[in-house]
């Protein structure tokens, strides 16, 4: 089994939360969208060993982090779970 399949959803909220701060916080992120386009809407940061991606939102698109297959949306108080990674099939 991966590291993906076996981290929790607090875990990876926390991780998540800890690169949103690496990239200076919910309510930088969520009050300054990127252009649509850009070449510079995500950024990857290492959080204790682990990727972490932040993408910046667009007009038509929120702002994002990815933390062990869950998406969490960054809002201008926080982070909000979106989406859990499926679960395997037996």
């Amino acid at each position: 089994m991966s590291d993906r399949d076996q981290m929790s959803e607090e875990r990876a909220a926390e991780l998540a939360r800890q690169a949103v701060e690496m990239a200076g916080g919910a309510r930088m992120i969520y009050r300054n969208p990127r252009q649509p386009f850009s070449f510079d809407a995500t950024r990857t940061y290492e959080v204790e060993g682990t990727p972490v991606e932040v993408r910046w939102g667009e007009i038509s698109s929120p702002a994002v982090v990815t933390a062990g297959g869950y998406v969490f949306e960054i809002v201008d108080s926080g982070i909000e779970l979106l989406i859990r990674p499926p679960k395997p099939r037996d």
